[in-house]
């Protein structure tokens, strides 16, 4: 039977939910329980700071990209040998985006699916009796969705707090508590969203300072106590093939935007996966049959990438024989120039006609639905690919024949994307369903 599970969602973006999901894991993990977190959506910073705050790696649920026997077949996993799930939810409780394979991408549809309540991560600042009206409206949009309680965040005063726990106390709803304002509990923050779990200074201290914060102002038996297990009756059976049999996968500080459901799954069905350090010039273990390159932060790297001479060069006799593919970051690597924000050219690998460069930025956002051009080791010509695309990077020059047909979900028109050159393939979008 599949742990209980609770998901922490809020009204927008910036209300504490990783705050909250933070300190209430780690508080969890000390109290001896085994916590397995989620995050809902296309995110790879938060679900390292789960790792982190748990102990155990996490996964990502996202209704936009997975059918929804993928969603339960990860969730039944997640849970198998855990005490409690919490998810964290992303942007609004109800934001998400059409045409999805099994909803919108909103935290909602996780919850709904999975019969998992909602704990509202609310902000209150700037905000008094007018708070439950706010939360009136997210418990009465969706009646799929339960909400369990409340946590009011960014509280200035008692006075305060009393104003927002008397307008939720007239809702019916808990509030489970209430935190005060405290910029010493925050987390470092850079382009992307916070600085990666792996280069954040005193970590563990800092779980364990959000740990403290949460237990001094939260019932945190009462947030166990609300959750819920997920339904038996979905279908827990798809899950990803595997794109080969032994993947060698680069994993460092300038690879590291890896779904961890990929490589739970692909390992579920026979796959060895074999991560290797471009930035410690490793090259690919050449008796792998792919080369996965991940997106992360190469750009803060590139000189130590362009240095690498043994990653580079193995990298370059692995794409001979085998196939090499890259996103994002991955993808960038493996084109000819890479220009850094300061504005230097970095010689990259060369296998793919692409030059990319931070010295202008430009956010690239969005969900992708992409037809294959032709076969691949994630499919024959044609198949569709569900992802996301977050990068900064401008194409300076792209030539070569495109690597699928692409179109974000508001718009009917697709357009080429990537570029693939004999076993050699890469895109800005990664592969998510």
């Amino acid at each position: 039977m599949s742990a209980p599970g609770i998901l922490i969602a809020a009204a927008r973006s910036g209300s504490g939910k990783t705050t909250l999901a933070l300190g209430l894991m780690r508080a969890l993990t000390r109290r001896g329980m085994r916590v397995t977190a989620v995050k809902c959506g296309p995110d790879y910073i938060d679900p390292a700071f789960h790792a982190a705050a748990t102990g155990c790696e996490g996964i990502n649920l996202d209704s936009w990209a997975m059918e929804p026997g993928l969603i339960a077949a990860l969730a039944a996993r997640a849970g198998a040998e855990a005490d409690i799930i919490i998810a964290e939810g992303a942007m609004g409780l109800f934001d998400g985006a059409p045409e999805g394979a099994g909803g919108t991408g909103a935290s909602a549809d996780i919850a709904a699916l999975l019969g998992w309540p909602v704990l509202l991560a609310h902000d209150a600042s700037g905000q008094a009796q007018t708070a439950g009206a706010v939360i009136r409206g997210l418990a009465s949009h969706d009646p799929r969705v339960k909400i369990a309680g409340v946590v009011a965040n960014r509280l200035g005063s008692d006075r305060h707090r009393r104003l927002v726990a008397e307008s939720v106390a007239a809702l019916g709803l808990p509030l489970f508590g209430a935190l005060l304002r405290n910029d010493a509990v925050k987390l470092p923050e850079r382009h992307l969203g916070l600085v990666q779990a792996g280069e954040t200074e005193g970590l563990d201290a800092r779980l364990n300072a959000l740990a403290d914060f949460v237990e001094a102002h939260v019932d945190v038996a009462a947030i166990v106590n609300a959750a819920a297990s997920a339904p038996r009756a979905l279908d827990a059976s798809a899950t990803p093939k595997p794109p080969a049999r032994r993947i060698a996968v680069a994993r460092d500080a300038a690879f590291s935007f890896f779904y961890p459901h990929h490589a739970q799954s692909w390992r579920a069905q026979g796959a060895e996966l074999v991560f290797f350090s471009p930035l410690a010039d490793e090259p690919p273990p050449q008796d792998a049959d792919l080369c996965w390159l991940p997106g992360g932060y190469p750009e803060l790297h590139a000189g130590a990438l362009a240095q690498a001479e043994n990653f580079l060069s193995g990298l370059r006799r692995f794409a001979q024989t085998k196939p090499v593919h890259g996103e994002c970051g991955g993808y960038m690597v493996l084109g000819q120039l890479l220009t850094d924000a300061d504005g230097r050219a970095h010689r990259m690998a060369g296998l793919l006609e692409l030059e990319t460069s931070f010295a202008s930025r430009k956010l690239h956002l969005g969900y992708r639905i992409a037809a294959l051009s032709a076969d691949h080791c994630l499919g024959p010509k044609g198949r569709i690919l569900r992802g996301h695309e977050f990068h900064y990077a401008t194409v300076t020059r792209e030539e070569g024949e495109a690597f699928a047909l692409v179109r974000d979900a508001y718009s009917p028109t697709q357009s080429p994307s990537g570029r693939r050159a004999g076993l050699v393939s890469g895109t800005f979008f990664h592969v998510i369903g």
